[in-house]
């Protein structure tokens, strides 16, 4: 059981905007892009203001990314702009988003940049090993415990704990080497559930 259970319930919250983009012109893979570039770009702005104070930006973005992530897969799906260059940008976008957004947390005080860079890493091959179930014969695997939207719901309750308590900041090692177990655990159980499916 992951967040990623909820995202039905999370994209027909997200349905009504559809029908007017895609009216627009909007195209799936333009809101990707537009998620990429968006994650880099405050990436970026957390990396050269590395404080607690400014990470508060973070909670809210991510559930604005987790939106544009749906929305276009359901552009996609349901106005019939599946493409391969689409499946390749969404893949991608989510990795260097993921690096972007979380790699900043080893700049900020009391921070283990070895932990967190470990966790990053880790966090971005549970979505290899989950895209690599494809090749297998199986399908693409979400299994948990540390799925993508697992991730960002944790790290944006931390930031947002730590802009309004700084003490926090010294929780920062324990948890992400938690958080890289917890990947490496989601690595094996995407590789053992896909190599049961196809079998």
């Amino acid at each position: 059981m992951t967040l990623y259970d909820l995202k039905p319930r999370f994209q027909a919250l997200l349905r009504p905007l559809l029908r007017g983009l895609n009216q627009a012109g909007v195209t799936a893979n333009q809101v990707t892009l537009l998620a990429l570039l968006l994650s880099l770009a405050l990436g970026g702005w957390l990396a050269l203001q590395p404080v607690a104070s400014t990470f508060l930006l973070l909670p809210g973005f991510l559930l604005l990314r987790m939106a544009l992530n749906a929305i276009d897969g359901m552009l996609a799906r349901e106005f019939n702009q599946q493409s391969k260059l689409g499946a390749l940008l969404n893949e991608a976008g989510d990795v260097l988003s993921d690096a972007a957004l979380y790699l900043p947390f080893a700049l900020l005080p009391d921070a283990d940049p070895i932990a967190v860079v470990v966790m990053v890493l880790l966090a971005n091959l549970t979505e290899f090993v989950g895209v690599t179930g494809q090749t297998v014969g199986a399908s693409r695997r979400y299994d948990g415990p540390l799925g993508k939207s697992d991730r960002a719901f944790i790290l944006g309750a931390y930031a947002l704990l730590v802009g309004l308590y700084t003490p926090a900041l010294a929780w920062s090692p324990w948890l992400f080497w938690v958080l890289a177990a917890l990947s490496a655990l989601t690595c094996l159980n995407r590789a053992r559930r896909a190599l049961q499916e196809a079998a």
